[in-house]
């Protein structure tokens, strides 16, 4: 057991101010997040603590996570849109995710009645993770460019550079968001919103 995932049980992620406080959303999971970190330390993984919260590791490679939201607690796979899913538990943490999966658990029972299958999964993850397998993500190009925001790139050559000059992940980001608004007015809002980050070369959610 890594001493860092102790002290995430008992102070939290430190990623909110509240963080080490009574109302920090770890507390409320403890016992559901206890029996995750043992479950998975049955299969043979290593454990850290990446992103502030309990990662586990096969070889240096990131296969599950484990972390507690308001209203649950989650077993994460980075490449579970790989396993089979014979029993139907996982699920997509976003709309857009392309690889991760999740299982997401309110009480304790929940993953006592799941235990053998966990297993199973985190034994088929290392699987996955050996044969080197991997997810087939899409590119930037698959995405589509909102009219709003093509015209903008057209117009302004040191924007289209700015952008294009971003990696593809915040690319993606921008792309997604501003897609994502239904009304053109809307659209146009955003990407006025958006575009001094873009210039200095930041993402979506960087600061």
């Amino acid at each position: 057991m890594n001493p860092e995932i102790d002290v995430y049980l008992l102070e939290g992620c430190g990623r909110c101010p509240l963080g080490g406080t009574p109302e920090c959303k770890v507390h409320s999971w403890t016992a559901e997040l206890k029996y995750l970190r043992r479950l998975v330390l049955e299969c043979g993984l290593t454990e850290e603590q990446k992103w502030g919260v309990p990662t586990y590791t096969h070889n240096g490679t990131n296969l599950v996570m484990v972390a507690a939201f308001k209203d649950n607690c989650t077993l994460s796979f980075f490449k579970g849109a790989l396993l089979k899913d014979d029993h139907q538990i996982l699920e997509k943490p976003g709309k857009n995710t392309q690889s991760g999966r999740v299982v997401r658990f309110t009480d304790v029972a929940q993953i006592t009645k799941l235990e053998s299958v966990l297993k199973s999964y985190i034994f088929e993850a290392i699987e996955v993770k050996k044969a080197g397998l991997k997810v087939q993500l899409k590119s930037i190009s698959d995405y589509e460019i909102p009219e709003e925001f093509q015209q903008r790139l057209e117009e302004d050559p040191e924007l289209k550079e700015a952008f294009e000059n971003l990696t593809p992940g915040r690319q993606k980001g921008y792309l997604l968001y501003f897609s994502g608004a239904k009304q053109s007015k809307t659209r146009e809002d955003r990407i006025e919103k958006y575009i001094p980050k873009i210039m200095k070369g930041l993402g979506f959610h960087d600061r």
